[in-house]
């Protein structure tokens, strides 16, 4: 029998202490946490236990024969307990704290309640016995010792004058006795607002300067009234109370700042009014009826609005004049009166004028002074009906200032067109038609306008009231029928008809139109849906067989070959630049940067000019150019009667010209080589004059005019200069 001796020792029965027995352990931390002395069965510890890791720990042991190693008892289980100390403090595992309160809470008011937790054993001894206490926050709150309850000790507590604290409370286990471990956790304790604090204005009145050209809706002046709550319980109402301003301004509150906003209501005048007094009241939105014994929760105060004169434009009677006038106004005539005045009290003079970009046209005129409208073309009504202007009132003395009136003319209708076909009719009668029968039905329009509506009358002209083919039966509805007389229309005979209609409206006075409705005569169907409107074509005369006519097409189309062939065999022969011996070929290098104006341009050059000095000088510009400096235009020369070779030469090149087929389809500058004969002037030839050596004097080429200035320039005056 196993028997436990000591807390830490095992004997057997069958151990005489001779040391035949040993002991050995198992289980649970057998060996690495006991260890058991197999000798004598003493068990020890290897390591410092610890009852929160485990507080019990099951084992087994058995007494062995050391010889046999042979058990001489049965195994026996035993159970060791941890023996608890106080080796844990208390923790406050949810701190550190926050919490809140409201403002002025009474003693007592619970904030937040904290919990401590022990690790030790609970059911031995005060080990895990908390007890709590405040450290810091006194006398301010308390905490209970047992529960650990906060509480508030101080009745009134201001948050505008504090509104956060700080708590330091501590957790001590042995129930509070020396000795025992405690520990600490904070807790943050905020006062949360109540309404507690009534709105006061800062000032007990104010004044603002404001111009009297203010617009409406623009903000006077903005006032606060102070208030030390925060959030909804700092919210404010404003409200004017009294005060000869009460339909002039108002006042809002802007949610943002709670700032009452003092606005324009109506225009203002300084003229009608020069200061404005306001009573004003604010007050809390929300009121907290248990503060009600702190005072009224609403304040007064006292604005003054003085109004300041400015120079205003001046101001139309009326915003909108309506007007009336028949278009059949002559021009010049009155329309109508517009009155404007300065409202300042100077009260300066006012000139009238009208916005042209108003009446582009320029229909009206006004006064300047009176401001009457008249009239400055003829109206009409059916271009424009009704006429928009604005209307100028100007400041004598301060131009700067103009008011704008606005007019709206109406023109009136007079019967001054006449009634027209409503559309392009295409009429058709067929072939087959019967008497009697509506082969269209029409209406009119009319531009004007009557107040009792339109009503036309139709009837045939005189010229065509007696025709035998068609009739027009009024229909007293603005329309008209169009109807046969008889039967048997050919399109052989006639294809189209021309009906005059004679149209008349209801005006007083009445106008009328005639109206020409074109009718074809048209093959129709069986029910009478026209096929075709064309005249056939007329069979050939007898006597011609299809061979003649292919024959007689033959002959023509050969003759149009030939002719064709001869004309281009014409264009394609040239006659040669190289002209006969009688004539004689000088080389002309005078170069002219100067175009011509095309076939209608017969003065820009004159060649009779190389043909013989003494040629009748005529100024003249021409045709085509405008000269921009009369004195700079180009001379130009009458030709003498002796130009007979520069015509022939002129018309033969004239000639070939326009049959040369290689020539481009538009006007063009052809340029000749050609001095002709017996030139006064001689030739003019650089290369000849200058192997020449001839002392000839070139001065006169000056007098020559503009077009030989370069010649007069290489031989008037120095040769020496053409090779430099």
């Amino acid at each position: 029998m196993m028997e436990y001796l000591l807390p830490n020792q095992l004997h057997s029965d069958v151990d005489k202490g001779d040391g035949s027995i040993k002991y050995i352990l198992s289980g649970e931390g057998a060996s690495s946490i006991f260890i058991i002395d197999e000798n004598t069965g003493d068990i020890h510890a290897t390591k410092r236990l610890d009852r929160e890791e485990q507080a019990y720990y099951t084992l087994r042991a058995q007494a062995l024969d050391r010889l046999t190693n042979k058990p001489v008892e049965p195994e026996s289980e035993f159970v060791i307990k941890i023996q608890d100390i106080n080796d844990n403090e208390p923790k406050f595992l949810d701190g550190p704290y926050t919490a809140g309160v409201p403002e002025m809470s009474p003693v007592g008011t619970s904030v937040v309640q904290v919990t401590a937790t022990d690790a030790d054993d609970p059911t031995y001894g005060n080990s895990a016995r908390v007890v709590y206490s405040i450290l810091q926050g006194q006398p301010y709150f308390s905490v209970e010792p047992k529960t650990g309850v906060i509480k508030t000790a101080l009745p009134n507590m201001d948050r505008e004058a504090k509104d956060q604290y700080l708590l330091v409370i501590q957790a001590k286990d042995m129930v509070g006795q020396n000795g025992g471990l405690s520990g600490t956790t904070s807790v943050t304790v905020t006062l949360t607002d109540v309404n507690d604090n009534p709105p006061r204005f800062p000032r007990r009145s104010y004044q603002y300067n404001v111009p009297e050209s203010l617009p409406v809706a623009s903000v006077v002046a903005r006032i606060k009234a102070a208030d030390a709550d925060v959030g909804p319980n700092a919210e404010m109402e404003y409200k004017i109370v009294d005060g000869d301003g009460l339909g002039v301004f108002k006042i809002s509150v802007d949610k943002d700042t709670q700032e009452g906003i003092i606005t324009i209501q109506k225009e203002l005048d300084f003229e009608a009014k020069t200061s404005y007094t306001l009573r004003i009241e604010a007050s809390n939105k929300h009121v907290d009826p248990r503060f009600l014994s702190l005072g009224p929760f609403s304040d007064m105060t006292t604005v003054k609005i003085i109004v300041e004169d400015v120079d205003e434009p001046p101001v139309f009677s009326s915003r909108l004049y309506s007007m009336e006038v028949s278009e059949a106004t002559q021009v010049g005539n009155i329309i109508g009166t517009v009155t404007a005045h300065d409202p300042d009290s100077s009260n300066s003079p006012v000139r009238y004028s009208i916005d042209r970009n108003t009446d582009l046209e320029r229909y009206f005129n006004i006064d300047a002074n009176s401001g009457v409208i008249t009239t400055a073309k003829s109206l009409d009504r059916e271009t424009n009906a009704v006429h928009n202007i604005t209307v100028l009132a100007m400041e004598s003395q301060n131009p700067s200032q103009v008011g704008r009136g606005y007019v709206a003319i109406t023109i009136l209708d007079i019967n001054d067109n006449a009634p027209e076909f409503a559309m392009d009719y295409e009429t058709t009668v067929c072939e087959n038609a019967q008497p009697g029968q509506i082969i269209q039905k029409i209406s009119a329009v009319d531009k004007d306008e009557p107040s009792s509506g339109h009503q036309f009358y139709f009837s045939l002209t005189a010229d065509a009231a007696n025709n035998h083919n068609f009739s027009l039966k009024d229909n007293k509805d603005n329309t008209a029928s169009v109807l046969t007389r008889r039967n048997g229309f050919r399109r052989q005979e006639q294809s189209v008809y021309y009906l005059p209609i004679f149209i008349v409206d209801s005006g007083s006075p009445s106008l009328s139109s005639t109206n020409t409705l074109t009718i074809r005569v048209c093959d129709c169907d069986a029910d009478g849906i026209a096929q075709t409107c064309n005249a056939e074509a007329y069979i050939l005369p007898a006597g011609l067989s299809t061979g003649a006519l292919i024959a007689i097409l033959a002959c023509v189309l050969t003759l149009l070959v030939l002719v064709l062939m001869i004309v281009t065999m014409r264009r394609r022969k040239k006659e040669p630049l190289i002209f006969d011996e009688e004539r004689d070929i000088r080389e002309n290098i005078v170069r002219y940067d100067d175009e011509g104006g095309g076939e209608e341009d017969t003065e820009a050059f004159d060649m009779a000019a190389l043909r013989n000095l003494n040629v009748i000088r005529d100024t003249k510009t021409r045709r085509d150019v405008t000269p921009e400096i009369q004195f700079l235009s180009r001379p130009t020369f009458k030709s003498i009667p002796d130009n007979v070779i520069f015509r022939e030469f002129i018309w033969e090149r004239l000639k070939e010209a326009d049959i040369d087929p290689c020539a481009p389809p538009y006007d063009s500058l052809q340029t000749y080589a050609f001095e002709g004969n017996g030139s006064v002037a001689e030739s003019l030839s650089s290369l000849d004059s200058i192997s020449s050596n001839s002392d000839q004097n070139y001065d006169y080429l000056s007098d020559w005019g503009p077009r030989f200035k370069r010649l007069a320039d290489m031989y008037g005056t120095s040769q020496d200069g053409l090779y430099s």
